[in-house]
């Protein structure tokens, strides 16, 4: 028997032999189309040499199509039932491959270590935790080369957004630290199963090395600061993180940003910027 993927029928007697009824409230939307797995795996660039992070395979139709691409794919999925049935789907639907999976029962929030290292991320992520698990995994392993994750279309413009823009923001800033990153096109709502009220986009990311000199902490503590109150000039929106208005102006000043700025016209270079001047004022040593 050779490798096939998941189609709508598949999907819909897989949940019913579990008992899953998946529901919007939980973001469970299962992918029914071959051909949008297929377009994820080849529009992430997957290769032989890399270890891919999948979060959240739920049934397994992306994990399916990532198998032949990648020499290994470690699934991290936090539902029980949903990762004690994956390595028997894959079992059933491509048994030549079955070796190269890996599944961990967890929370992927919360995971820190893996059982091999991996060099990509690549997923269909729930639209409630989309930023904080990219932005979690990439800080907690720094192997993670590139990736593609699908989320819903409003994050995915806030993942890609460059300065200047409304939807420009703290995720954007984030995302900038750690990669490049590019919006890989769009999804339709009709290969999901159930059907989602929001449209879906996909995002490109390449680790890129952060700008050199201040801890990660620093510059992400100056970011919120700065959006916490996103209409507010830098002068008074890091006020409270400065001490005054007074050092926040002096600090904005050394580190060449106009006071009168506001965050949303800031790269993460000039965030670092200042970042460095609060480390470098006698006044917090």
């Amino acid at each position: 028997m050779g490798e096939r993927l998941l189609g709508p029928a598949d999907v819909r007697a897989l949940a019913a032999d579990l008992g899953i009824r998946p529901t919007k409230t939980l973001g469970q939307n299962f992918v029914i189309d071959a051909n949008t797995v297929r377009r994820i795996v080849r529009d992430a660039e997957v290769g032989l040499d890399d270890v891919v992070l999948e979060v959240g395979p739920g049934l397994g139709s992306l994990t399916l199509a990532l198998l032949p691409a990648a020499r290994r794919v470690v699934a991290v999925e936090v539902d029980e039932t949903l990762a004690g049935r994956l390595p028997r789907t894959v079992a059933e639907f491509a048994p030549s491959l079955a070796d190269r999976l890996t599944v961990v029962t967890g929370d992927a929030m919360r995971v820190t270590e893996l059982p091999v290292a991996p060099t990509a991320l690549v997923a269909n992520l729930p639209y409630n935790v989309a930023v904080p698990v990219v932005l979690h995994l990439l800080g907690a392993f720094p192997t993670l080369r590139h990736g593609l994750v699908m989320v819903q279309a409003e994050v995915a413009d806030r993942l890609t957004a460059s300065p200047g823009g409304k939807v420009y923001g703290v995720p954007s800033v984030k995302m900038a630290w750690y990669a490049g990153t590019r919006r890989a096109g769009n999804v339709g709502r009709a290969v999901f199963w159930p059907v989602p009220n929001v449209d879906s986009g996909l995002v490109a990311f390449t680790r890129r090395e952060p700008p050199a000199g201040v801890p990660r902490a620093d510059v992400f503590a100056v970011v919120d600061a700065a959006f916490a109150q996103r209409r507010k000039t830098l002068r008074a929106a890091l006020a409270g993180w400065a001490g005054s208005a007074a050092e926040a102006e002096r600090i904005l000043r050394a580190a060449d940003v106009d006071p009168g700025a506001r965050g949303e016209s800031l790269d993460v270079a000039a965030f670092t910027r200042i970042a460095g001047e609060r480390r470098a004022s006698p006044s917090i040593r």
